[in-house]
């Protein structure tokens, strides 16, 4: 029966051509969209690498208009900012960082190490950044005011750029430095968790932190003061918290974000591409199912002598139903095998690193299931139709 829906599907390959190419694109087009989907989902469950509740991060812009200029001046009053947080019973505990947490910014580096090509997120904070944050150290310490004293600069990476640089190897105490350039010697002092600064639909990246000192002229005052408040605390606070940090530093400007509302726009940033992806593919899903129909009526109704005649030799309506669908089937296997062979290319050539072989996998096989779901149920109705076509019909093409 297979062999016999094969020769009929080739005989009339030309009329078939324009089905097999609509479902080819269509897996293109539902495997994307699934793909995006299933990575979303698959970063979701993993680590996040810190805590978001009762954080809120004021945004400072000092009017420079770059971020590689500051002033001995400009250092001391972040510090006087600092300290003046330390006044409200509201806050736990603050600290400093170049980029926070849900942030658009991001600052990265490529450095080579022991002929490892390595790709990591640095980000600047202040010791206290892992009582507000909640970071995980799962080797090592934290940064400390001890370490001012030392004649080289500590760094502490997260588990994942351990991994990449240093295998199985302990990191704590090894000499790597973030930045190519940066001459001076850096050591390894604390290994965290996974740190997905991005948020919780961001994939898994190599990280480090490096110390900032408020009490430093040579030091870069941090962009973003991090505060960890009470629970409870109204938001009537912000108001008075937006009070001081203007009296502090009357020409700066500030922006207050409970991180949980930076949760929620990083959320909208990253999902609304996808729900537009998802209307547009669902929409093409919907053409191509009414193409389909269509095409397939068509097909049926220029078949009507070669239908009748099996019916006049015998075949039950049953048989008819099973045969054009078959064929649709043989079709779509035929469509998908290309669109199949084009995308299990990615993951093999490793086009795209950051998304994982299993998802690519995964989003594959649902983008099968879904392009043959579609195209049976469309031939659902024409292949009814080919049930009805009685034997008598036939002589009318005589």
């Amino acid at each position: 029966m297979i062999k016999h829906l094969f020769k009929l599907v080739w005989n009339r390959k030309r009329s078939n051509l324009l089905i097999m190419l609509e479902i080819f694109v269509s897996f293109i087009v539902m495997f994307a969209v699934i793909t995006l989907g299933v990575y979303y989902a698959d970063n979701y469950n993993q680590p996040l690498g810190f805590t978001y509740e009762n954080v809120w991060n004021i945004s400072i812009d000092m009017q420079t208009g770059t971020d590689d200029y500051w002033s001995p001046e400009m250092v001391n009053t972040t510090r006087q900012l600092y300290l003046a947080l330390q006044e409200f019973p509201e806050i736990e505990v603050a600290a400093g960082a170049h980029t926070a947490p849900y942030s658009l910014g991001n600052r990265t580096s490529v450095n080579v190490y022991e002929g490892k090509r390595v790709e990591m997120e640095v980000n600047e904070v202040t010791d206290d950044f892992q009582k507000v944050m909640g970071v995980q150290l799962l080797q090592g310490r934290w940064f400390e005011k001890s370490d001012d004293a030392l004649n080289w600069k500590p760094v502490i990476i997260n588990q994942r750029l351990a991994r990449a640089v240093f295998g199985d190897e302990d990191p704590v105490n090894q000499n790597y430095r973030p930045w190519a350039s940066d001459e001076e010697d850096h050591r390894v002092i604390g290994v965290v968790n996974d740190f997905r600064k991005d948020g919780e639909f961001s994939g898994l990246g190599n990280y480090l932190f490096e110390r900032k000192r408020l009490d430093d002229p040579k030091s870069r005052p941090p962009a973003n003061l991090l505060i960890k408040v009470r629970p409870g605390t109204p938001a009537e606070f912000e108001e008075r918290l937006m009070s001081k940090l203007q009296a502090v530093a009357r020409e700066w400007s500030f922006e207050i974000s409970p991180l949980v509302r930076m949760r929620e726009d990083a959320f909208k940033i990253r999902l609304i591409p996808l729900i537009i992806l998802g209307l547009i593919a669902g929409f093409l899903m919907l053409m191509v199912g009414l193409g389909l129909v269509g095409v397939l009526w068509q097909n049926v109704t220029q078949r009507i002598k070669e239908i009748g005649l099996r019916r006049a030799k015998g075949a039950a309506a049953e048989d008819i139903y099973k045969q054009i669908l078959g064929e649709l089937v043989v079709l779509a296997t035929f469509g998908l095998a290309l669109g199949a062979l084009l995308v299990v290319q990615l993951p093999l050539l490793d086009l795209i690193s950051f998304i994982r072989p299993p998802v690519y996998f995964l989003s594959m096989v649902i983008a099968l299931l879904v392009i043959y779901g579609l195209t049976l149920t469309a031939g659902l109705y024409p292949s009814w139709l080919a049930t009805r076509v009685q034997p008598a019909e036939a002589l009318h093409y005589e």
